[in-house]
């Protein structure tokens, strides 16, 4: 069935808007997922904070096209779905890599995060790493472990001080 021009012009605007407020769009090949499936997908990406849609591609192409942004070789090329997020790309590449080796029908044509092209292989390795939280976490575990060295150190060298003048102060008192 045709679509009218009004519909064309307001998917045009929605992918705009979503390519412009997202700052991560997987983009995949959803041939062959039953609608079960894609339901799936799109209730755990929710949970995460994004969204996927399938797309039109010649209106994909021409919204990206209307704001500039590049995507990855192919990637409007047959059935096209895209995983857009807004905070944590990492969970919404986990989501679409889980399905994808799970069915072997989902497969990954490529990423753009935060304007960088990413290609399917760097997709796969994006979703090994573990979730933003527990990055952080790291992170902040690395940092405070020289600052907790620093104070035991510290703590230790006036420790030794108190102990030596206690000694000598002993040493000296009368009997």
């Amino acid at each position: 069935m045709a679509i009218s021009k009004e519909r064309k012009s307001d998917l045009v605007s929605q992918y705009k808007s979503l390519a412009e407020s997202n700052t991560a769009m997987i983009i995949t090949n959803h041939s062959g997922l039953n609608v079960k499936q894609i339901e799936a997908l799109r209730a755990q990406i929710r949970e995460s904070g994004g969204e996927f849609h399938i797309v039109k591609n010649t209106l994909a192409a021409l919204a990206f096209k209307e704001i500039d942004l590049n995507l990855p070789e192919g990637a409007l090329d047959g059935p096209t779905a895209i995983g857009f997020a807004s905070e944590d790309a990492v969970d919404v590449a986990k989501a679409i890599v889980d399905l994808s080796k799970h069915t072997e029908i989902l497969s990954v044509k490529g990423a753009i995060i935060d304007g960088s092209i990413i290609n399917s292989r760097q997709v796969y390795q994006l979703a090994e790493l573990p979730p933003l939280p527990v990055v952080r976490a790291q992170l902040l575990g690395l940092v405070q472990t020289p600052a907790g060295n620093i104070a035991r150190a510290l703590a230790s060298s006036v420790r030794q001080v108190v102990n030596v003048l206690k000694a000598y102060s002993d040493s000296e008192a009368p009997a």
